[in-house]
């Protein structure tokens, strides 16, 4: 499937950098507001440039548009592509307000198409074995999760320095003016959502830790640096979600069932270990699950019919994560005439979970969910 980049900031790079774990996927052209930022990236990668977004709308060879735009274009530019008959991936989060988000979605199944949004590491090794160890009810019952989603005293990390790879400086003003909870809960909302279905209610507390985030310029818009939810799924699951730029560093996940816990120290790590500790009459015994995707018949004769990703990694900090395979399942649930692992009411209840949390006074706690979704489907190699 032909595919174009709209937006060729900070994230762009990782973009590009996994696009060759997934060959049926051809870059067709690449654009940014900014003329310069996008010759300086399609000369980096050797891809096309074009000079706006309404060039790649006009190209019919073109079947999806990847919005990789400030979040609050996402919305504007994901409804201009669907309107012009292509299918979307977006950045997270979908839109900033639900009825954006609502009305692409709503858009989107009007016109025939398919609509999707990051994050995509539920496709990941690391996440599709813990899901598959609870399928297989390694641990009994679920009747509790602690995830988090700390990610160090941000403002005062050296971030001015931090460049991709093509170039462009980390995109401070946005991650600052966005908010850590929307730029990073979907990380392990995507799980909690995938593993035990529509969430119910939720209840959260956000606020603003640290006002003054020593910036350059002042920020246009004050976001919680801090949030802390409890999400009851219809599952009976209960879930504890932190997200903060203040609290050390941590993206643990662990899960508590009647027969054990099972936990991974990072899930922005594909390969980032799992561990088992069944619970005994006596003790806990702690046994450690080989690699992700050797538990998962990954090894390297079992991917001798499949392409073996190559991941290419940041030099500067960058995290394992395969970045093009959201966009990898939404062309393949296209051309395969199946529904997207990532599908749209999925998304939309990601992103109606993350609102909620980063704006409690907005949507009222407990605030109770409207959206829901059909339950999706692990990849085919880890059944």
């Amino acid at each position: 499937m032909r595919i174009a980049l709209v937006g060729c900031g900070y994230v762009a790079d990782f973009y590009l950098n996994t696009l060759p774990n997934h060959p049926e996927l051809e870059i067709a052209a690449v654009t940014d507001r900014d003329a310069e930022r996008t010759r300086r990236f399609a000369s980096h990668y050797g891809v096309r440039a074009a000079e706006s977004l309404e060039e790649i709308l006009e190209d019919p060879s073109i079947e999806l548009v990847v919005n990789l735009t400030n979040p609050a274009s996402h919305y504007a530019v994901s409804r201009a592509a669907l309107e012009s008959g292509k299918h979307v991936y977006s950045e997270k989060p979908l839109a900033m307000e639900m009825a954006e988000a609502t009305t692409l979605v709503e858009r989107a199944e009007k016109l025939g198409l398919r609509i999707a949004s990051a994050p995509c590491n539920v496709l990941g090794e690391t996440a599709q074995t813990v899901w598959k160890a609870l399928r297989e009810e390694k641990i009994g019952r679920v009747r509790l999760v602690y995830a988090e989603q700390d990610n160090g005293f941000l403002h005062r990390l050296p971030y001015r320095t931090w460049r991709s790879e093509s170039g462009t400086p980390w995109p401070w003003k946005d991650e600052f003016e966005v908010g850590c909870t929307l730029e990073h809960a979907g990380y392990y909302l995507t799980w909690l959502a995938a593993f035990f279905g529509p969430a119910r209610s939720v209840t959260s507390f956000a606020s603003i830790l640290v006002p003054d985030k020593e910036c350059d310029a002042p920020l246009a818009v004050e976001s919680p640096d801090f949030s802390v939810a409890c999400i009851e799924f219809d599952s009976g699951v209960v879930a504890r979600l932190s997200c903060s730029i203040v609290a050390p560093r941590d993206h643990t996940l662990r899960v508590f069932g009647d027969e054990g816990v099972l936990s991974t120290p990072n899930c922005w790590d594909y390969a980032s270990p799992v561990y088992l500790k069944q619970r005994t009459p006596l003790h806990l015994r702690a046994e450690k699950y080989p690699r992700a995707a050797k538990l998962m018949g990954l090894g390297p004769r079992a991917q001798t019919p499949v392409r073996k990703p190559r991941f290419r990694y940041q030099s500067k900090g960058a995290e394992r994560m395969d970045f093009a395979r959201g966009i990898a399942e939404l062309a393949a649930s296209v051309r395969e005439g199946r529904p997207c692992r990532l599908s749209a009411r999925f998304c939309l209840h990601v992103n109606e979970l993350a609102l909620a949390i980063q704006n409690p006074d907005n949507f009222g706690t407990p605030h109770t969910l409207r959206s829901t979704f059909d339950p999706i489907e692990p990849m085919s190699w880890a059944t």
